[in-house]
């Protein structure tokens, strides 16, 4: 889908290489910068993030490798960053430096704060951000503290998927326009801007401030049950046809306690029974009663267990890379799944990129 499109990826941490990987993914070619002599202290030599991209080592701090860096930015159609604000325009590869040399360029940065704003040069993570952002708030069963997924809200949700956003909006435009633009993605305003769904049901008197009080926050039918032989089960049956076929398989269609699914004064105590039902027998128990259903109720798989359930291995959701377990590339296009190449050695292809550059191609 982006094919002739050439991103270049400043090495980073997190949401950053991320989005690089997706652009990768759909069919750029991503360039990443890796600085030499230093693995990733969190993914190791050979990076998964980095599947799909070409490798070159340079120090941006030699005179030499900068310039090679500029090169590399002023060929490019996009470039994806995630350093604190400043960084690169004292590396004299900032925005306004590098659109001179490079009108049509779309200049991804990726932040946890933004490129502005109190907090904008302060160290920070995922669980900050949105708790800072309000993200985090309705996350968790009530009466326990909010959390989430690690990364999925804040660094991929929030952070990468809004750079890739941005990234393809302002390559339309600079297609259109022949001008490129900075893209500031920032964690906070991504994910606060993920909370629009949930917010939208304010009105109707859906969400409340107290947590478990609100539509998909505290109801007995959207929770998560531990089963007796420790697994969990996830329930969601918010329309109530569905809530009737959960019932129904339960065995509960003519329990009163159950008939009200909307009186919030009822929820603590249906949540209760509703433990106390799931706790008698093991998941494979509920998994096989629920199957096929329209009940909405799903196991909850670790990503090895997920990799072998039926609907996921008959998509090729997850497979097994070198480095183990990897997801499949998404979203598809033509009911295909994009092939990608593995995550190169870091600067595996410097010298055949400077080789490049210097034909002048």
């Amino acid at each position: 889908m982006l094919s002739g499109i050439r991103v270049i990826e400043i090495e980073g941490l997190g949401p950053a290489p991320f989005a690089a990987m997706m652009l990768a993914e759909l069919g750029a070619e991503v360039i990443v910068i890796h600085r030499p002599g230093k693995a990733n202290p969190v993914a190791g030599e050979r990076n998964l993030l980095d599947r799909g991209k070409r490798s070159i080592t340079l120090d941006l701090k030699d005179a030499g490798d900068l310039d090679v860096a500029r090169v590399l930015i002023a060929r490019a159609d996009a470039l994806v960053e995630g350093f604190r604000p400043g960084v690169m325009e004292r590396l004299g590869l900032g925005p306004e430096e590098m659109q001179r040399a490079n009108p049509k360029l779309v200049y991804g940065r990726m932040t946890g704060w933004g490129q502005d704003g109190p907090r904008a040069q302060t160290a920070g993570h995922d669980l900050n951000y949105i708790a800072t952002s309000g993200a985090l708030w309705y996350a968790g069963a009530p009466g326990t503290p909010p959390q989430t997924p690690a990364t999925m809200v804040g660094d991929v949700g929030g952070g990468a998927l809004y750079l890739v956003a941005g990234v393809l909006a302002g390559l339309l435009q600079a297609a259109r326009s022949g001008r490129g633009t900075v893209v500031d993605a920032a964690i906070v305003d991504g994910s606060a801007h993920m909370m629009a769904l949930l917010m939208s049901m304010a009105p109707a008197g859906h969400l409340r401030t107290e947590r478990g009080q609100s539509l998909l926050d505290g109801p007995h039918w959207s929770r998560v049950y531990r089963c007796r032989c420790g697994g969990y089960l996830s329930v969601q049956c918010l329309e109530p046809q569905f809530y009737a076929e959960f019932l129904r398989l339960l065995g509960l269609e003519e329990t009163q306690a159950f008939a009200q699914q909307h009186d919030r004064s009822e929820w603590r105590a249906q949540g209760a029974a509703l433990e106390a039902i799931f706790a008698q027998h093991p998941l494979a128990h509920w998994a096989a009663i629920f199957d096929g259903s329209d009940a909405c109720v799903a196991p909850v798989l670790a990503p090895k267990e997920a990799a072998k359930e039926a609907h996921m291995a008959a998509r090729a959701v997850w497979r097994q890379g070198d480095g183990g377990l990897e997801p499949a590339p998404a979203p598809r296009f033509d009911g295909k799944v994009r092939a990608t190449s593995k995550p190169p050695a870091r600067g595996a292809q410097s010298d055949e990129i400077r080789a490049w550059l210097a034909s002048g191609e």
